[in-house]
């Protein structure tokens, strides 16, 4: 649910009760089950999950937060209905997302990738796309993403172009 919280918090509404409702709805024949499923029919991969759940666009903490009901107007809907819609397709994207790091590179090295380029993007803001995108590569090869490891390869990016 890691995609789905974020839209449901944005939204104003309650990521408790929707994470509590989809892990019982997994678990209701007393084992766990998926959410969602996907099939390859011919040259198409198939996407869908079942993700009940309450969601609301007016009232309560949505009539009282403008960041609440900017969400909604960036998501451009106008019902419940279509919130939840957004929100399980969210749901479903970022349930690709995850089989996909599973059965590539592991959720772990995924993590850890995506946390160097963040490092990378946040300490090397002034240069430019192409040193960033060198001490990325670097960095990732060395396997220790630390700030000072991001600064050490930078210097001796400069140095190599002395």
């Amino acid at each position: 649910l890691n995609g789905v919280d974020p839209v449901v918090i944005a939204t104003g509404n309650d990521w408790r009760a929707i994470e509590a409702g989809a892990h019982a709805f997994a678990a209701r024949d007393g084992q766990y089950r998926p959410l969602a499923t996907w099939k390859v029919r011919g040259q198409r991969l198939e996407g869908f999950i079942e993700l009940p759940m309450q969601v609301g666009t007016v009232g309560g903490t949505i009539k009282s937060h403008p960041t609440a009901r900017a969400a909604l107007e960036m998501l451009g809907v106008s019902s419940a209905a279509e919130l939840g819609q957004v929100i399980a397709a969210v749901g479903l994207a970022q349930n690709l997302g995850a089989l996909r790091a599973l059965a590539t590179e592991g959720i772990q090295r995924g993590h850890m990738s995506m946390h160097a380029r963040s490092m990378v993007a946040r300490v090397l803001a002034a240069d430019t796309e192409e040193v960033r995108a060198e001490v990325y590569r670097r960095l990732v090869a060395t396997k220790d993403v630390r700030e000072a490891k991001v600064l050490e390869i930078r210097e001796a990016l400069r140095a190599e172009k002395k």
